[in-house]
């Protein structure tokens, strides 16, 4: 049975129809990716399912005592509360429960038998019964252990958290309640690599269903067992993850082109028949004019497939072939330096990719880059006839009471793109924005629509380099492919930083990665590449270590020759004869687990055994949690019998 089932559900805001008889359903132990584009009503089904809003029609059904916690794309919090504290929060319910226990005790003790004491022991009796099913006696080692298990300090203040963190505690303060169905909005947003990383193996291993909205295609590949995508008020459903629904996608595409195209021949063959007067009416059905009728109603009510953001970036004079060049500079903040002896050379055309750490340094080294901020050490070369353009993170170039015409295009009614001129109506257009919007003013914008105008607003100025700071929060998949398509076709230079991972794979020439400390290094090609060769160099880092202390071994092993033979009977002899044989059987046990684990990980990626077999896709995923387990506790025993013997 499905924790969760909606049928024929509707909901508009004014004409704009965001849901239109759509069905949807979770599964336990699914995770469901919603996507779909900006506008389409993703939040607003998420908010349903969270029962935070209504449908304007439609069956909703969920399993009775369904536990479902919904984290929003920005979490809010009393800044002046510990972790601890706002982690706790997700466990009101339960600590009220808790603090009316108390109080009903209390009021007993001093209650005479009668009916009034009679009355509170059955609400004891009930609050007792609540108290055990949600696990509430041990809220404070709950909320202790979820803080351990995510990595957070209880002690600290909220307000003094990063983006990161804080999304961090939003996400413990779900998990805390220990929901049967998690709802994630935007849950990478503010994370870095190492962040998404982290959440990408909490949401594999979590028991619960999960139904999340994100445009991090990497993301849905690796978390996401079926697709949803929302599509002009319908919902349709795709098993597997991201890369499988591109697939069926684009099948689905072709096959509906295929019947539009003879649907509309056939149509266009009834026309010139009908018009053929009076020749015609000899031969005229009745039958016939009805279905001709009926087809011109299927062609106008016919879903087409929705309009795609058009881009195009006004191209600047050509720069200087050097744009930048980097010698040993070096900047430091206070004691700590953000960038140490760097040294690079930016070439017209590059398409640069800065990754690392949220706090590494990447908009002062860009900033370097781009000669607006002096090192403290070494020397910055800024190339010549440099045309900049920016697209800013934070929307901070966007007055919120300004038209949006005027954003574009203030004081006229023209833009000029590649030495062509257009109406602002149609530019604006272009971006997907229909002129009745055009004197809206910005504030009325979602984050979505608010980053297409920032783009419009880019690319409607002549430029040679581009500067992107986080270009792809809240921009839907479709209009991501489009941007990854300009921007690789782009002549001019891009200095790109960004956590998309498949955005940088398809966008980025080289990567200029943070190593920790102020170091930073440069690699050829996107993220994927980036990671490889990062591993790599760890690994052969790692390899000469290794080689270097056997080496060292070998130089001290003559003094100990005599004595190796007694040292192995003394390690020996720490042990039993049962507690050795349990020792040299636990590499292969833990092996064992590590494959199973990975062949079950396999399946549940794929995510086609919930869709054959929800019954058989649930106990997967409890046997994974189960293995996650086992595994710790077999380590733990194998380090301590290896501690033992030594």
């Amino acid at each position: 049975m499905s924790l969760y089932t909606i049928t024929g559900a509707q909901l508009a805001f004014g004409h704009v129809a965001l849901l239109d008889h759509a069905d949807f359903s979770l599964e336990a132990g699914e995770r469901v990716g919603l996507i779909g584009r900006n506008g389409a009503g993703k939040s607003s089904l998420l908010k349903i399912v969270a029962d935070l809003t209504k449908p304007d029609d439609g069956l909703v059904s969920r399993q009775q005592n369904l536990s479902t916690v919904y984290v929003p794309q920005e979490p809010e919090f009393d800044t002046d509360d510990t972790v601890f504290e706002a982690v706790a929060a997700g466990l009101t319910h339960a600590r009220a429960l808790l603090d009316e226990y108390d109080a009903v005790a209390n009021q007993l003790a001093d209650e005479p038998e009668g009916a009034q004491h009679d009355a509170l022991m059955a609400r004891m009796n009930t609050l007792q019964s609540s108290l055990d099913t949600s696990d509430a006696w041990n809220w404070s080692t709950r909320v202790a252990t979820t803080l351990q298990q995510i990595g957070l300090n209880g002690e600290a203040r909220v307000g003094s958290l990063s983006g990161g963190m804080q999304k961090r505690v939003a996400l413990a303060r779900a998990l805390v309640v220990q929901p049967d169905v998690l709802l994630l909005d935007e849950p990478t947003n503010h994370l870095d690599f190492d962040g998404i990383r982290w959440l990408e193996e909490l949401l594999v291993s979590l028991r619960a269903g999960l139904l999340f909205i994100t445009h991090d295609r990497a993301f849905l590949d690796r978390v996401a067992t079926r697709i949803v995508e929302l599509d002009r008020g319908r919902l349709l459903s795709y098993p597997g993850n991201f890369s499988a629904y591109q697939t069926r996608k684009a099948q689905q595409l072709e096959i509906e082109r295929v019947e539009n195209d003879k649907a509309d021949k056939l149509l266009a063959q009834e026309e010139v028949w009908i018009r053929k007067g009076v020749e015609a009416r000899r031969t005229r059905s009745v039958g016939r004019i009805a279905r001709l009728v009926q087809m011109r109603n299927e062609r106008a009510e016919r879903r087409n497939v929705q309009g795609n953001v058009k881009l195009d970036v006004g191209q600047g004079e050509k720069s200087g072939k050097i744009v930048a060049e980097l010698t040993d500079v070096t900047k430091r903040y206070g004691s700590r330096t953000v960038v140490d002896s760097f040294t690079a050379t930016v070439m017209r055309g590059d398409k640069i990719g800065f990754v690392g750490p949220n706090g590494a340094g990447k908009t002062t080294l860009l900033k370097m880059i781009l000669g607006e901020l002096a090192p403290d050490e070494g020397t910055v070369r800024v190339g010549t006839n440099l045309q900049v353009a920016y697209f800013d993170q934070m929307r901070a170039q966007l007055d919120l009471e300004k038209s949006l015409a005027d954003t574009i295009s203030p004081g006229s009614e023209w833009v000029e793109v590649n030495g062509q001129k257009k109406h602002v109506m149609s530019y604006l257009g272009d971006f997907l924005f229909a002129p009745e919007r055009a004197r809206s003013p910005v504030k009325s914008l979602s984050g979505g629509e608010r980053n297409r105008l920032l783009l419009a607003r880019l690319f409607a100025r002549p430029a040679n380099v581009l500067v992107l700071d986080e270009p792809t929060n809240d921009l839907d998949i479709p209009t991501l492919e489009l941007l990854e398509e300009l921007l690789t076709e782009y002549d001019g230079t891009v200095l790109l930083v960004s956590h998309d991972r498949a955005f940088l794979d398809n966008v980025a020439t080289s990567v200029i990665a943070s190593e920790g400390e102020g170091k930073w290094r440069e690699y050829v090609g996107g993220f994927t590449d980036w990671q490889i060769q990062r591993d790599r160099s760890q690994q052969m880092a790692l390899d000469a270590q290794k080689a270097a202390g056997k080496e060292a071994a070998k130089d001290a092993a003559p003094a100990k020759d005599n004595s190796a033979g007694r040292n192995t009977q003394q390690r020996a002899a720490k042990l039993s004869f049962k507690e050795q044989r349990e020792l040299e059987a636990l590499p292969k046990a833990i092996a064992e687990l590590e494959a199973e684990q990975k062949a079950i990980g396999a399946q549940l990626e794929d995510g086609s055994v919930f869709a054959k077999d929800a019954r058989e896709g649930t106990r997967l995923t409890e046997r994974y949690a189960e293995i996650e387990e086992e595994l710790l506790i077999a380590l733990e025993r194998w380090d301590e019998l290896e501690n033992r013997r030594k």
